[in-house]
Parts: C-alpha cells; sequence; structure tokens
C-alpha cells in the first residue's frame, strides 16, 4: 500500500465498498488517488496470479481476480456516471486524466498470456464439468475474450494494440464531450411571444423559466431534447423550426459555431482504429470482430435481415410519405415539405386524422401517476414490491427506491428523469453494482442508474407543477426500466454473468423493448394516468384515438432505424477509412438505397450518432431492430395469455409474467439468449409479431 496511506484511502468516498456510494461527498479530488490506489491493489492481485500454482481452481484463481477487479470496475463506474450526470471542468479533467490509466490496466489484462492460459487450462481441467453452468460460461467468455483483448498476439502488434485501445478511449471520450458542450452552448432567445404561436403553455413556461435563470427576458431554447423538440412539432412559425433544426443538425460538426466541437475527424480517426484493431486480430473488418460474442453470425446476415426488413417497410413509408406531403400542400400551404416541416406536419396531420394531439394527450401524463403506474405493473407481473429508500444523491431531483420479495431486499436504483445543462443527453440504464454471492455466502443485491432527459417540473405562481411526461416519454421510461428490470431481478449469483453481464448484445435490448408494450394496454394506461388539471384518468375514446394513431408512420419510422443500422455496418464493414469516400457519402448513399424522405445537405447526422462513436453499438446499432424481433414475439405470449381469458383478460399476467422473469430476466448471461427465448416461447423467434404491432403484418 505504498501509493496512498492508510489514512488518506479510509477517508476517500469512492473507496468505501461497503454500502452505496456516497454521491454526495465525492469530489474531483478524490478520483485521481482512488484510482491510483485500485490500480495498484489490481496489479499486486494480477502478479500474484500468474505465478504457478500447484492446483488451479476457481476459488483460488477466478474469485481473486473478479474481486479486485470489481473494486476498481465499480469505483470508476461512479466516476464515469457523475461525467455522464453532472459534467463540470473539474470532474471532466480527472476523468480525462485517469481513462488512459484504466484503458492500459484493462488492454494488459486482456492481454496476459500467464492469465489466459490458466483460463484455458481450467476448461479443460477434470474440475470444469462439476462447475456450474454460470461459471463455465464465465470461463469460456474469458477464454473467447482474452483472444479478442490481443492476448495471443506478437508483443510488437500487443503493444500497438494497447495503443489502439487508449487512442480510442480519448477519441471517443472527445466525441461525446464535443456533443455536450455544443448542446450545452446554444441558446435560441425569443422575446415577442407572437413568434411563439403554435407551442403549448407549457413548453413556454418552461421557456420563460430558462431565460429568467440566465436574467434574461423573453423565452430561452437549447438543443436539449425536451427544449427544441416541442418547437419542430408545434410551432407555426416556420423559420423558428428551420433554425433550431439547423443548430440541432449541424452540432458537433464542422457547420457548427466552434471548430474544437466538430467531430469530422474524430469519427475517421475512430473508424481507422477499428479497422486496424480488427485486422490485428486476424479479421476482415471491425463488424467482423464485433459479432463474434453476438447472436447475429455474420456481416452478411445482418444486412440481410436489414434489407429483408427495409423491403417490408418500404410500401408503408412511401405510402406514409405521400400522405404527408399532400397533406402538407393541401392544408399547410407548404409546396415543398423540408426537414423541419415534416415534425410539424406529421402533428397537424395525426391530429386531423385521429382528432387527438400528443399535446392533448401529455396532460393526462403527470409524473407521480407514471411512475405509480410503472411500479404498479412491474409490481404484478414479477411479484415484487417497489418503494422509496434512502441514499445519497449526485443532484436534488434524483430519487433512490428499493425492490423487495417478501421483505428481502433483492436490488435498488437510482431515477434520474430530467434534463439539465451538464448531463448526456439520451435515456439509459447503468450498472451501479452486480448481484453476486461473497465469500461469507451472504448475496451481495444490485443497483441500477436509470437516467432520461424529460422536462422537469416548474414553478408557476410561486407552485411546482409536476413535469408532464408525453406518451413517447413514458415508453422511453419503461424502456429503460426493462433493462433495469434485467438488471436487478437476475437470481445468478455470478458477477460475470448476472443480469445483463454476458448477454449477447444483440439480445440486450428484449427486456426493455418487452418493457414497452405495456404502454398501449388499455388496463394498464387507465390506473397510471391522472389530468393534470381534473385528476380524471386518461378517457377510453383518447386511448382508442391513441391506438388507432400508433402506427402512425411506422413506416418511415421503421426505415429510418434501418437507414441508421445500415450506415453503422457499413462504416464497419466495407468502408475503407483511409480512402476518399468520405463518411458523409456513406450515409448519403445508404439513403439513396433506403430512405423515402433524405435530409438536408447541411445535416449532420453522424457528427452527434453517440451509440456507435461514443457508446457499445459500433457494428451493433442493428441490435434494436433484431432484439425487436425477439421481444414482439415474447409479448405475444402475454398476448395469447390474455385471449385465453388468463388473469381476466388483462396482458399483466402473472403466470407468464413469472416464467419470463425465470427463463429471461433470472438467467441473465448464463446460457445463449437464443437458449432463454426457446425456453421462454417453446420455439424459435418468428419475425410475425413485430410486422404485426408495427402494422406491416401481410
Amino acid at each position: 500500500m505504498t501509493a496512498i496511506s492508510t489514512a488518506t484511502h479510509a477517508e476517500n468516498p469512492l473507496l468505501d465498498f461497503s454500502d452505496l456510494a456516497h454521491f454526495d461527498t465525492i469530489k474531483p479530488e478524490h478520483v485521481t488517488p482512488a484510482i491510483a490506489f485500485l490500480l495498484e491493489q489490481a496489479s499486486i492481485v494480477v502478479t500474484q496470479l500468474e505465478a504457478p500454482q500447484a492446483s488451479l481452481t476457481w476459488e483460488n484463481f477466478v474469485e481473486p481476480l473478479e474481486n479486485v477487479t470489481e473494486k476498481l470496475g465499480r469505483a470508476w463506474g461512479i466516476v464515469g456516471h457523475l461525467n455522464a450526470v453532472v459534467d463540470t471542468p473539474e470532474l471532466r479533467a480527472a476523468y480525462n486524466e485517469n481513462q488512459p490509466k484504466l484503458i492500459e490496466f484493462w488492454t494488459a489484462l486482456a492481454q496476459n498470456l500467464a492469465l489466459f492460459d490458466k483460463y484455458k487450462a481450467l476448461s479443460t481441467s477434470a474440475n470444469f464439468a462439476a462447475l456450474s453452468v454460470a461459471r463455465k460460461k464465465i470461463i469460456e467468455n474469458a477464454v473467447r475474450d482474452f483472444r479478442l483483448g490481443g492476448a495471443e498476439l506478437p508483443e510488437a502488434d500487443k503493444i500497438r494494440f494497447a495503443d489502439i485501445q487508449e487512442k480510442h478511449g480519448a477519441l471517443t471520450t472527445k466525441f461525446s464531450e464535443n456533443i455536450l458542450d455544443a448542446t450545452n452552448d446554444y441558446g435560441l432567445f425569443i422575446h415577442d411571444e407572437a413568434e411563439l404561436s403554435g407551442l403549448p403553455d407549457d413548453v413556454k413556461q418552461t421557456a420563460h423559466a430558462a431565460a429568467r435563470q440566465d436574467d434574461k427576458e423573453g423565452y430561452k431554447f437549447t438543443l436539449h431534447f425536451p427544449s427544441y423538440f416541442p418547437v419542430l412539432q408545434y410551432a407555426d412559425n416556420r423559420a423558428l423550426r428551420e433554425k433550431i433544426y439547423h443548430a440541432n443538425a449541424t452540432k458537433a460538426s464542422e457547420l457548427g459555431v466552434k471548430a474544437e466541437w466538430d467531430n469530422t475527424q474524430n469519427i475517421v480517426e475512430i473508424l481507422k482504429l477499428r479497422d486496424e484493431e480488427a485486422k490485428l486480430l486476424g479479421f476482415k473488418n471491425y463488424a467482423q470482430l464485433s459479432l463474434v460474442p453476438k447472436m447475429a453470425a455474420s456481416p452478411k446476415v445482418v444486412v440481410d435481415f436489414l434489407q429483408d426488413l427495409g423491403h417490408r417497410a418500404r410500401p408503408f413509408a412511401e405510402k406514409d410519405l405521400a400522405e404527408l406531403r399532400a397533406f402538407a400542400k393541401d392544408q399547410l400551404h407548404i409546396d415543398t415539405l423540408e426537414a423541419w416541416d415534416s415534425t410539424y406536419a406529421s402533428e397537424k396531420l395525426r391530429e386531423q386524422r385521429y382528432a387527438f394531439s400528443e399535446q392533448e394527450v401529455k396532460q393526462y401524463f403527470p409524473e407521480p401517476k407514471v411512475i405509480e403506474g410503472l411500479f404498479s405493473v412491474v409490481q404484478k407481473l414479477f411479484s415484487v414490491e417497489i418503494s422509496v429508500d434512502q441514499a445519497p444523491t449526485w443532484h436534488p431531483d434524483v430519487k433512490f427506491f428499493k425492490i423487495t420479495k417478501d421483505g428481502k431486499l433483492i436490488g435498488q436504483f437510482y431515477l434520474d428523469l430530467y434534463a439539465r445543462n451538464g448531463k448526456r443527453g439520451g435515456a439509459w440504464m447503468d450498472d451501479a453494482r452486480a448481484r453476486r454471492r461473497l465469500s461469507d455466502g451472504t448475496i451481495q443485491t444490485p443497483i441500477a442508474y436509470l437516467t432520461c432527459n424529460f422536462t422537469a417540473p416548474t414553478v408557476i405562481d410561486g407552485l411546482i407543477k409536476p413535469a408532464l411526461f408525453t406518451h413517447d416519454e413514458v415508453i422511453t421510461l419503461f424502456h429503460e426500466f426493462g433493462h433495469g428490470l434485467h438488471h436487478m431481478l437476475t437470481q445468478v449469483d455470478e458477477i460475470g454473468v448476472s443480469g445483463i453481464s454476458g448477454v449477447e448484445w444483440d439480445a440486450v435490448e428484449l427486456p426493455s423493448q418487452f418493457m414497452e408494450n405495456f404502454c398501449w394496454e388499455w388496463d394498464v394506461l387507465q390506473n397510471m394516468t391522472a389530468h393534470a388539471d381534473s385528476g380524471e384518468p386518461l378517457p377510453r375514446a383518447l386511448f382508442d384515438k391513441m391506438t388507432a394513431a400508433k402506427n402512425f408512420q411506422s413506416g418511415m419510422q421503421t426505415l429510418r432505424q434501418v437507414e441508421f443500422s445500415l450506415f453503422d455496418m457499413r462504416l464497419h464493414d466495407d468502408y475503407d477509412a483511409s480512402g476518399t469516400q468520405t463518411v458523409q457519402q456513406v450515409i448519403d448513399a445508404v439513403r439513396e438505397q433506403i430512405a423515402v424522405i433524405k435530409p438536408p445537405a447541411f445535416n449532420r447526422f453522424q457528427h452527434s450518432f453517440s451509440h456507435i462513436f461514443a457508446g457499445g453499438y459500433a457494428a451493433g446499432y442493428y441490435s434494436y431492430k433484431w432484439a425487436e424481433v425477439l421481444s414482439a414475439d415474447a409479448y405475444s405470449a402475454f398476448e395469447e395469455a390474455a385471449a385465453l381469458g388468463s388473469n381476466g383478460g388483462n396482458t399483466v399476467s402473472v403466470e407468464t409474467g413469472k416464467k419470463f422473469q425465470t427463463e429471461i430476466l433470472a438467467v441473465g448471461g448464463s446460457r445463449p439468449a437464443l437458449e432463454s427465448f426457446k425456453a421462454f416461447r417453446g420455439r424459435e423467434p418468428s419475425i410475425d409479431a413485430l410486422l404485426r404491432h408495427s402494422g406491416m403484418a401481410a
């Protein structure tokens, strides 16, 4: 313990793993000493495990390595989470200072031949057969991951491989920081309320409050989704829509406001590094490397799947677009439908066709009622109880809850719902702590971070008005909670395959997309809605209109996802980042093949495509549609149970929910996802349910 004194160790909240993270006392200055100490401890254990052992067992080899690396992973996970939700210059500096050290350690660990040899020896030992299914899977995954981590490379190639990892990590972090900085920097101030014609009152109230926070009059709009999207959706002022669309579509690009936030070269360098990494490991390209631990067998299988889905969706998309253009011309006097018009025109068409607006629906989804309804569904489906819990948090808006079963704690989660400056955009679930059985036989229960970017409550005349969620935001909340359930309801006691750990990436969206379906069930919605003014639940007539409109423009929406997925796969399969073709030309070519509506030439969507350039979806964005086949088919089991009269015809079937929990959620990554699906459904997955749910069945 040379790098940090025992006293300093005791005072550093990042080094206290006894229970919950000390978010109330963690400061940027704690990061570097904590990481230094944990890296030192991990290196000591690795050195000990490299030495010859008279007998090799799970207990004397795998467990010590898991114990020390879990602490390092948990501490760095806290730092990474804070960097995503409360970004400050000091925290960013600490994160960027230590990230290369972590990458260096994990890369060296993945290339450690002595450890690799011991995992191989374990996998062929006489004791292997006696191990649990979960432990066997962890060892098999480790052998695979050592190979993918470069353990078998010549020494010179190992050095270059490590250099690639460090540079790649820095570039993806910079990519994300550029988007955040460009988003936080933008402010569009409107002083004349007449320019905001069409915008709902609550949107204007939020914009007015944002302006006052900056000590300015009028209304402030930003590039945070809850701020800019309502402008595109409702603003009658076409020039205003165009202005904010342009700002959002060009952020973090060469067309943005600051050259230092331009992600153009970051994208090129990231792609070059990925391609070089793949070739070092003997793969033709990064797509092939990426698919090794996934369900899909090859890039061709993925491309064929996407093209087939695109072919099925195209007639519906063409019909959607023709109707939208005709409506915009005849009813809105927009002769040429531009990108900044389509969301606005779509909302007007929806209102005319189905006689309701999203703003009308939004009034029935106040946050407290939505949360109560979500918890009710989960409690009924999986026979658990969810209640408020206490924990230090990183922001006053964050709430903390616990999940119990028969009075016994099985999981906890943080809920951070609102958009704010310094917080990365989007919505996600992350692992704060994983389930595992400790050496004393007790169970370490899992903890999750659930993060969204919804509109915060507003203060009107001194009174706090609860946040109102759009139905899309309700769906997003259910989606992320599905990920959380996968993490928290696991019954696997081995950390390497508990929860979402070890689950194939193209199957990890199954529980999240599965949960979305309940947002369309009358028995669910009538119990999770209350009008903001009257308190009345959602009227059945309005629900029926929503249901009728569920697949409104689903053809275009499906093609949009196919477009993004094919773009991702093309970049990592057959694109040469060192050649003359640009990334813009790749996405243009994909759009020419797939899209029915093409964005303007200045659109730089790829410059903020965090999923593939700063997240875990490189050569894996197709996973959303791939897993949607699984999730739609899984949900059809609940529909079938309801049709047979189970649970009084309600899709919230306790019996089917128990089987879903047992065969999908509980087993985590301890067995292949396809085996888990077949154990639940009794057969291979079929695309029929997805097409039916999307209104595209033959």
